[in-house]
């Protein structure tokens, strides 16, 4: 079975931890060991994870990726979001996480964060939880 998360985003370009939301989800279906695999369906957003302690460190990730894939270029896709594309594909589409004791395996640092690049929207994030018992 695949569950669904909701984002609601409010920039064209932003970082949201959605963190808590998924070890709210893997806490509530009660498995106790496995994987989550969190995947946005989306062709103009992505997913990561990366440190969650400083948010400058997201605002350092959007600002090279602005610079490396500008708004505006001599892109050919008519719909003005080719730099949206481009960054969602070098973001990724999916992350997976292990899951123990019922928790998220995440470093001391990590949050998952979803990766909004042609906003603002209401997005999805599809989740797969894995149980190994």
């Amino acid at each position: 079975m695949i569950d669904t998360i909701s984002v609601k985003t409010s920039n064209r370009t932003q970082f949201l931890d959605i963190t808590s939301q998924l070890s709210g989800f893997v806490r509530e279906s009660g498995v106790k060991d496995g994987v989550l695999l969190a995947y946005v369906p989306h062709t103009t957003a992505g997913i990561t994870i990366n440190e969650n302690a400083d948010p400058s460190v997201t605002r350092d990730i959007l600002m090279v990726l602005n610079r490396a894939v500008p708004v505006s270029n001599e892109y050919q896709h008519a719909e003005g979001n080719s730099d949206a594309h481009i960054k969602a594909s070098l973001m990724g589409s999916s992350v997976t996480v292990i899951v123990s004791g019922g928790r998220l395996v995440l470093g001391t640092w990590q949050g998952i964060y979803f990766c909004e690049f042609d906003g603002p929207r209401s997005r999805k994030v599809n989740l797969k939880l894995i149980s190994s018992e």
